[in-house]
């Protein structure tokens, strides 16, 4: 698979980036020719009227610009917007302050300052530019933050002491007249100013690479116009066309940088935002939060149905009208946007809780809160004596139609088709709203209808056989095939001791008493240790470990729990005997479980017919069970070698021997378990 190309946003574009560098190649250029060209093409012109006049409107459109870019530092706490505020005020003033020695202005042949204060200028401005491009880190920043009062009373002072030292005649050497030769120092000192503007021009070409903005490349392109007029200012052909080079470079640098601020200032018709995409990333981090913030504001506002929401972040933002008016209906979007993603959630999970078996009023209870969430104040109401009663409000929904009621709409729950009950909801502001309501009522119909169904199969299935085989059931209905499976388990048999002599002595229905209480006793640990009851017959049942739901050390588990049963039958015959003793049973002495506990291969699965089936078990590992069990002393828990060696040194028995079963040509050794470490 190929590798994608990096993106290149509009402005770096290929096409777009030759037409770019073609753009400040041809100044340089222009420049070559008029310098090789001699005084036959690097004509002299000197006007000073409009020298002067062209001075002191750049200039001031450089204040401007700088002081818009200084309060948008001192708005956001910028570093790298004050730095680039600097650029701007430093070589306005210094561009003043050539204009001010202009010929014939205040000085009548001009001064040293008027040929050098240009260059000395660009050169500090370049110093700002280069800083502004580096990636400040929070440290460096509050540190230029903290000195940016010192740097601008430095410059003030600076710029005011060289126009004292270059207007005031005799002054200084600086008011002197100019040279007639070119100041030969002038071209060096000119260098690093230039290689300044270079660098700062690649780094922020870099951060536009990463964050695309018409005003970086706006400010990439001032830079190197003003490292190019620098490079023009180096002949000191005063009046020359190559002079005058220089001074248009000047200013179409920052003609270039106001006319992007003006576009910019149309599009988005407010000034608070220009020089935004130049701060720091801390600072567009920060500001993205601010907006993302007022953003939630004014959904919320909007969720309160508070009129005309975003003119209270005009302000904040300095919005115009037109940009709050176009806020708001946005923000009406987003929240409706908003509300209807937080009622489709709620859908989904109301739509999850119909499938997990709650019970009736846990599930309506639990659904109620979710949507109220999403979709206020929702109020369910049941079918009780044949009425559908919400608050004071009675619903009868002939032909099981909506009723509308004004800021709500009332839908039917119903139940195999059934009325079953109401449910009201307020409507929003989407136009969705009625759809969803009757989406929600259809929802909290069908878990209303599982509900109840699965609390009919619960009734149905968890009396008559055992959880696991019932979920098994429940889960896929399909497991209730005939058929079975060859599968290693554990069986544990049980039976009463002295069942048939009590039951010759006692009523039907002292003998149903009897077993229900037994059977209530033991149930509980055999159910507890993972066991599933396929069998009750009579005083016997039949438990299987390991099937239909797998178990780690299923022998462990059903010794535990024939332990169990042992210990919970004890305590049966000691509060009958307690009973007996107090006169209030007769005195027929109960009987007492006995166990046995085997191991190994036994066929599991349904077994019957297509019209009546069961889940069992068969095989030679029941067969043992149920003969250990009877030979087993009441009160006692026998079991097979195969079970022992599963338990390991867990187990303490006491050996029987190798004992002669019934239906068995091999002998079986056996053991009394004593009890479980």
């Amino acid at each position: 698979m190929p590798t994608p190309s990096p993106y290149l946003p509009p402005a770096t574009q290929p096409v777009r980036a030759v037409v770019w560098a073609i753009h400040l190649i041809v100044p340089m250029l222009g420049l070559w020719l008029l310098l090789a060209g001699g005084d036959a093409v690097n004509l002299k012109w000197q006007h000073n009227p409009s020298h002067f006049w062209m001075i002191l409107t750049v200039a001031g459109l450089n204040v401007v610009l700088g002081l818009m870019v200084s309060e948008a530092a001192r708005r956001h706490a910028d570093a790298r917007l004050f730095l680039v505020s600097m650029v701007f005020l430093s070589s306005a003033g210094f561009f003043l302050l050539h204009g001010l020695a202009t010929p014939q202005i205040i000085l009548a042949k001009g001064s040293l300052g008027f040929d050098i204060g240009q260059q000395v200028g660009l050169s500090i401005a370049a110093v700002f530019a280069f800083a502004s491009a580096l990636p400040l880190d929070d440290r460096r920043a509050r540190a230029v933050l903290a000195a940016q009062g010192t740097v601008r009373a430095g410059l003030v002072a600076f710029m005011a002491l060289w126009g004292l030292a270059s207007l005031i005649p005799g002054f200084t050497p600086l008011s002197a007249p100019p040279n007639a030769a070119p100041v030969s120092w002038l071209a060096w000192l000119s260098v690093p100013g230039v290689l300044l503007y270079g660098a700062a021009s690649a780094l922020m070409f870099r951060l536009h690479r990463s964050r695309p903005s018409a005003m970086l490349i706006s400010l990439i392109t001032a830079y190197a116009l003003l490292a190019e007029a620098m490079v023009a200012g180096m002949s000191q052909l005063n009046w020359h066309l190559s002079w005058w080079e220089w001074h248009l470079l000047l200013t179409l640098a920052f003609v270039f940088v106001g006319y992007s601020s003006y576009l910019q200032f149309r599009r988005e018709g407010s000034s608070a935002g220009l020089f935004d995409s130049v701060s720091l990333s801390a600072t567009v981090a920060r500001i993205e939060a601010h907006y993302e913030q007022a953003l939630e504001e004014l959904v919320e506002h909007v969720r309160r149905g508070e009129p005309l929401a975003a003119t209270r972040l005009s302000g904040k933002f300095r919005l115009s009208e037109g940009q709050a008016a176009v806020l708001d209906r946005a923000g009406q979007a987003l929240a409706g946007e908003r509300e209807l993603s937080a009622r489709l959630a709620a859908l989904v999970e109301v739509g999850g809780q119909a499938r997990v078996g709650l019970p009736e009023a846990e599930l309506l209870s639990g659904a109620l809160e979710r949507v109220r969430q999403a979709y206020g104040d929702v109020r369910i109401g049941l079918v009780d004596d044949g009425r559908v009663q919400i608050g004071s409000r009675a619903y009868t929904f002939p032909g099981l139609a909506p009723v509308s009621n004004g800021h709500l709409v009332a839908l039917p729950l119903t139940v195999k088709g059934h009325l079953a009950g109401a449910v009201e909801i307020p409507l929003g502001r989407t136009r969705h709203d009625e759809a969803l309501a009757a989406t929600l009522a259809g929802q909290l119909s069908i878990s209303l209808e599982n509900a109840r169904l699965y609390q009919e199969l619960n009734t149905l299935f968890r009396q008559y056989m055992s959880p696991d085989v019932a979920n098994a059931l429940l889960a896929d209905p399909g497991q209730a095939a005939l058929g079975g499976e060859l599968k290693e388990l554990t069986s544990l048999f049980a039976d009463l001791k002295g069942f048939t002599t009590f039951s010759e002595r006692v009523s039907p229905g002292e003998i149903v008493e009897m077993l229900n209480r037994y059977h209530t006793a033991a149930v509980p640990c055999i159910l507890d240790n993972g066991g599933t009851i396929v069998q009750f017959v009579g005083d016997a049942l039949l438990a299987l470990f390991n099937a239909p739901a797998t178990q780690d050390r299923h022998e462990l588990a059903a010794c535990r729990a024939a332990l169990a049963m042992q210990e919970a039958a004890g305590r049966v015959s000691e509060e009958v005997a307690g009973e007996q003793a107090a006169g209030r049973r007769g005195g027929v002495e109960w009987p007492t479980f006995r166990v046995g506990v085997n191991t190994g291969p036994a066929l599991v699965g349904n077994i019957g017919s297509p019209e009546l089936r069961g889940f069992n078990a068969m095989g030679d590992c029941v067969n043992v069970a149920a003969r250990l069990q009877a030979l087993a002393e009441p009160g006692t828990v026998v079991i097979g070698e195969a079970t022992l060696a599963g338990l390991g040194d867990r187990a303490r028995v006491t050996p029987l021997g190798s004992l002669s079963l019934k239906g068995k040509e091999r002998t079986v050794d056996a053991y009394v378990l004593g009890e479980l470490a």
